[in-house]
Formats: structure tokens, sequence, C-alpha cells
């Protein structure tokens, strides 16, 4: 009866240790256990030898303390046979279904997406959480990159990868503080790198011509307008009832509600022309934009409205948004005033729309015309 500290080059170059069980009176007699630990080939800097160093301290201090319970259990090597009941591995499927249940709103969706991605590239194959190594990942990462959608025969979009890939790291990252895996193999690994995408918007005298342009789905209009007044999301309107919208002499009209999307509580300030659009309401507890819905529909008729306002932008919902923000900007209003009013958990994001208006400055610059000077 003997355990050995042994080492195997992997394929990235890195050295994994493993320990070699040898039990002449077990059923299965010799038996291997990965012990998730890995060391630099060949050391050059300190760092590199010190990590190394404590590795091997590490590992042998594991192989010690396993050798010393197999004694003490008085050779009972019951738990190393294979005919025994063993403790099933969790497999990543499970593990990211398990994951995507905690999930609620329209998170949901993208999490339930990447949760097909990973069943289709996972096949036939019982994957477990122990298999996923820095191979498995770039695999992951290279599928996302080239396999087509469900819906059509279209690759994902760069950012919708990036998305999807950003979700799955986050379930490996939960399965090391869930204590089940001792390294996290997406730290080897580079992320997908988002594009920049043109953020489109209206101006103000565009937004003025589509208040005045009639539309099919009144619904529509008058959230679209009040989302442009307020920078809110569309997940926030559809869900928003009278009882969120409050009064005070000192701030006037503002929402108090929970963010769809990232389940924070917000005050937001409204203009009294945002109120005014929404009249008066029936139901203190009933929706505010009863009856407003969105779907590929809706969107057709979104882009019928633009079009009859003479706005030939590819114009979504989201627009509204990106207009409030814009035009805040526009008007002089500090970023992280902007930052705060849109809700957003970093600055960096609302920094995008001021790149935005920086751009339209230069654009404006260049429009005066040749003076042949």
């Amino acid at each position: 009866m003997n355990i050995s500290l042994r080492q195997k080059t992997l394929k990235d170059g890195r050295i994994s240790l493993f320990l070699d069980y040898y039990l002449p009176k077990a059923r299965q007699t010799r038996k291997k256990e990965s012990l998730k630990l890995y060391l630099h080939p060949s050391p050059r800097t300190k760092i590199e030898k010190e990590h190394n160093k404590k590795t091997l301290i590490l590992a042998e201090g594991i192989r010690s303390k396993q050798l010393l319970k197999l004694q003490h259990d008085e050779h009972d090597f019951s738990h190393l046979i294979k005919d025994k009941e063993v403790t099933p591995k969790r497999s990543i499927v499970a593990y990211f279904k398990e994951q995507t249940q905690k999930r609620t709103g329209s998170s949901y969706g993208i999490w339930k997406s990447v949760l097909q991605y990973i069943i289709k590239y996972v096949g036939t194959d019982h994957v477990t959480l122990e298999d996923i190594d820095k191979d498995w990942v770039e695999g992951f990462k290279k599928y996302l990159q080239s396999e087509n959608t469900p819906d059509n025969h279209i690759p994902l979009s760069v950012n919708t990868a990036h998305i999807y890939f950003s979700k799955f790291r986050t379930v490996i990252r939960q399965a090391c503080k869930d204590k089940l895996l001792d390294h996290n193999p997406c730290n080897d690994v580079a992320h997908i790198v988002q594009e920049e995408t043109e953020r489109e918007f209206l101006t103000l005298e565009e937004l003025k011509t589509v208040v005045k342009t009639a539309c099919q789905y009144p619904h529509l209009k008058k959230a679209f307008i009040f989302s442009a007044l307020t920078g809110l999301r569309k997940s926030d309107i559809q869900k928003m009832r009278w009882s969120e919208l409050q009064y005070s002499k000192e701030q006037g009209w503002y929402l108090r509600f929970t963010q769809q999307k990232t389940k924070k509580t917000e005050t937001l300030p409204i203009s009294e022309q945002a109120r005014d659009l929404l009249g008066e309401p029936d139901d203190k507890e009933a929706l505010v934009f009863k009856g407003f819905k969105f779907d590929t529909t809706t969107s057709l008729k979104l882009q019928v409205w633009m079009l009859a306002s003479g706005i030939t932008k590819k114009i979504t919902f989201h627009c509204a948004r990106h207009t409030f923000a814009t035009l805040q900007l526009t008007i002089g209003t500090d970023i992280y005033t902007v930052s705060k009013l849109l809700g957003h958990k970093i600055l960096k994001t609302t920094q995008i729309y001021a790149q935005i208006i920086d751009q339209k400055k230069v654009d404006a610059v260049n429009n005066i015309p040749n003076l042949s000077l």
C-alpha cells in the first residue's frame, strides 16, 4: 500500500500533479487522483520558483494526509473499489441549469440560451465540472464564435458571443466559490472582446417630429416618448405601476421603483411634461402602461412610425433611452448625474454617450463649408 506524488505535462505546457494509489488488497489495484495543482515547467522568475516550491509542499502534504487516512482505515479500501456506491460528480449541464433557475426577468432568457449552447456543445458526453480544463473552455469559446444560431443559419454576433461566454465564466467562478473546482480554467483563457457598436438616438428636432406624428399603436408612442423623457428601460416601463409614481414639494414628481435588470431600488425624478404624458390613474395598483406589449409586430409598427416621421435611422425602443442620455449631455448635464439618472452601475457605461456627443461636435465643426480662404 502506497501513494506516490506524480507529474504529468499538459497540452498547454503546465505540469499537473496527481496522486498514484497502489492498493494491492483492493479490487481496484491502482487509482489516480488529480490534485488540480500545477507547476511552471521551466521556472525563471523568483515568483515562478516560489510558486513551484509552495505547490510541491502543498501536494506532498495532501499525499501524506491521504496515506495516513488509508492506514487509519485499517486497510478498508471500500471507498476506492469501483462496484461500491460513490458520490456522483456534478455535470456542467446540471450545474448550469441550477444557476439558470436562480435568474429572473429578461436575464433568464439569456441564461437559458447559453444553456442550450452548452447542451449542444456537450452532445452525448457526460461532462463533469472536473472535466472542464483550459482546452475545454477554449473549445467552447470557439464554438460560440462559429456555431449558427438555432433560429437561422447566421453565427452569433461578436457581442452576443461575448455575453454568452460571460455567463459561462460566471458559472465556473461560482463553482469555484462552491468548492466544486480548485482551479478556475477560465483564468487561462482570454475573454471574447466586445465590438464597439453605434448607439442610435434621436436628436431634439427628430424627437419633436415623432411627437407630432401619428402612430398606429398609441400605447407604443406614449411609452417611447416617456422613455425618451426619463431614460427608463422598456422592462421597467412595462411593469410600472401608479403606486411607484410619487410627489413631494421638495422633489416634485419622481418614481420609486425596483429596476428589473439590476433588482436595485431607484429614485428617479421626472419632469412635469413626463408626468402630464401619463394622465390620471383609475387604480393606484394598476399598470401605468396597461396594454403595452412589445413583440416583432410592435417593433415593425415602431419602424413605420419613424418612417412616417421622416426618420430613416434604425430605431429600436431602447434608442429612446439613448435619446434621453444624449440630450442630457447635449444640454450640459454632467456625466455623473446622467449616470445616476440612467441607473448605471459604473460610470464607464455612461461615457459611451459622452463619446457620441464629442464625435457629433467634431462632425458639426467639419460640416462648415469650404470658404476658399
